[in-house]
């Protein structure tokens, strides 16, 4: 797992460059710009290119009243759980907290 700030490689780059990487290197996409990618992944299919799994997410699914500060903080550690679970990521799946 690794996030997109901190890899120089990735860092500023356009969405396409990302979808490129990450298929490349056989990763998953984890996203909140639903949207975007959702979008992105039907042009992909439409033009019979591959595209990487999306892991999607809501900023507001992580945020518990006050407890802003602690939202990255469960999100990787939902994102752990499924590493940890061993389950093939295809298509889409949306990630949700796990407390």
């Amino acid at each position: 797992m690794a996030a997109v700030a901190e890899r120089s490689d990735l860092r500023r780059q356009p969405d396409p460059v990302i979808i490129e990487k990450a298929l490349f290197e056989g990763r998953a996409v984890v996203t909140a710009d639903v949207s975007d990618y959702r979008r992105m992944a039907a042009q992909a299919a439409e033009a019979g290119r591959l595209f990487p799994a999306l892991i999607l997410t809501s900023p507001e699914a992580w945020l518990l009243g006050r407890a802003r500060a602690r939202a990255g903080g469960r999100l990787v550690n939902a994102l752990d759980a499924l590493l940890a679970s061993g389950a093939e990521v295809e298509g889409e799946l949306w990630l949700t907290p796990i407390d």
